[in-house]
């Protein structure tokens, strides 16, 4: 499964890239969704990697997420860069370490 959680607004978005975040569930900064493993999903998180970040759960975040979508807080400790990509930045495919900002922002 993976997890992705919206990081960035909707100022100056192209439609496709609105459309595409609705599609996901994302429909506001801070909310986490859980999606199956797909190509679909991998290409529309890629697509909109400009404004998410996402990765794998582990199984123990798994079952504590057991619903679709999630309000999150914003990330205690803060975020490195919302305009840059993972490492150098919290954006677009991180791995396992999406575990650790869900951790942070529970």
């Amino acid at each position: 499964m993976l997890a992705a959680v919206r990081l960035r607004g909707h100022t100056s978005m192209r439609k496709e890239h609105e459309d595409t975040l609705s599609m996901l569930g994302l429909k506001r900064v801070n909310t986490l969704v859980v999606l199956s493993e797909n190509q679909a999903t991998k290409g529309a998180l890629t697509k909109v990697a400009d404004f998410v970040t996402w990765g794998e759960l582990s199984k123990e975040a798994e079952q504590q997420l057991a619903g679709k979508v999630h309000r999150l807080k914003p990330a205690r400790k803060g975020l490195k860069s919302i305009k840059r990509h993972y490492p150098k930045g919290d954006l677009g495919y991180r791995g396992a370490a999406i575990n650790d900002l869900i951790k942070r922002m529970m």
